[in-house]
Order: structure tokens, then sequence, then C-alpha cells
């Protein structure tokens, strides 16, 4: 069960993947083959159940034109090896419109120099694009990237953490 439709990837990526990966949405099974280790190469996942991961999946898959999050897969391994997500904003400005946040790029150690965050990019893009946004950003980190997959830098981010609301920092206490 795909956490949205699979229409929204891109032939011309799917096409430009070497043989042996898939790019496509998230999935149930995805807990299972390494999703949550990819990503905590990025950044703090915490120790999540399986339980909790499906019921998180249940959750954006029932907002399934607000939250988009892609995986690509070594199949013969049946392994995550890159992830990320674009997450649409609903807005009052630009005539009620949207934007598109990308979120937790990543691809596995083992991965890397395999071009895969570029087209982790490109399809988070073209889901933007087909879902009708008319801005897609992304955070400041590792600006060169995103400037070699078509993006400018406009402002910068700040941001608020609330220790107390952060179960991974909570489960360390």
């Amino acid at each position: 069960m795909a956490l949205f439709s699979p229409s929204l990837i891109s032939p011309q990526v799917i096409k430009s993947l070497k043989q042996g990966y898939a790019i496509r949405p998230l999935e149930k099974a995805d807990y299972g083959k390494g999703f949550l280790e990819t990503l905590g190469s990025l950044t703090t996942v915490g120790a999540v159940t399986k339980q909790q991961f499906e019921e998180r999946f249940e959750y954006l898959k029932t907002r399934n034109d607000t939250y988009f999050t892609i995986v690509v897969e070594d199949i013969a391994k049946s392994r995550i090896i890159g992830a990320g997500s674009v997450v649409v904003e609903r807005k009052f400005v630009h005539g009620c419109g949207l934007v598109g946040h990308i979120e937790d790029i990543v691809t596995a150690e083992s991965a890397r120099g395999l071009n895969l965050g570029r087209l982790i990019i490109e399809t988070l893009k073209e889901i933007g694009r087909k879902n009708g946004c008319y801005k897609i950003d992304c955070s400041e980190k590792n600006i060169p990237f995103y400037q070699k997959c078509g993006f400018s830098q406009k402002e910068y981010e700040m941001a608020w953490y609330i220790p107390e609301n952060d179960k991974a920092v909570q489960a360390k206490l």
C-alpha cells in the first residue's frame, strides 16, 4: 500500500535510475526495509516501533494531498537507500496558493555517488508541480547541491527548537 499515487512520480526519473533501483512512494513495508535507518544517517530518528510507524503512515495517507514521502529501493537487497519528502502547505497569499517544502533528503552512505539525491529532488519538484505548487523551497543546508537542482537562494531559515516536545531528546534523559 503506497502513501500516495505512484502516477505522481516522473517517468523520466524512473527511466534514469540505474537498473536494480526503484523510486516510489513510501510503503508500510518500508519499515522492515531500513527506511528509518536510512533517515538516521541524516538526523535523530529515535526508537520508533513498527506500530508507531504504521500509525504515522496511516495518518499521512489520509492526508495524501499534503504529505508525499518517496524512497529509493535497492531491489536486490530489499533495502531503502534514499528518501525525501515534500509537504504541501495551503496559503492565503498568491491567491490561496500552494507551497511545497522539501524535507529530509537522504541517501545511505553505501549509495552516495549514484546521483540519487538529484533524482529525489527532481521527483519531489515534479510532485509539487503536479499538485499545483507555485513555489517549492528547501533548507539552506547544502546550497551548492540545491543550486545544481535548479533552486536559487532566496532567504535564510531560522529555527526554534522545543526540547520538551522532541521525543528523541526526551528518550535520552
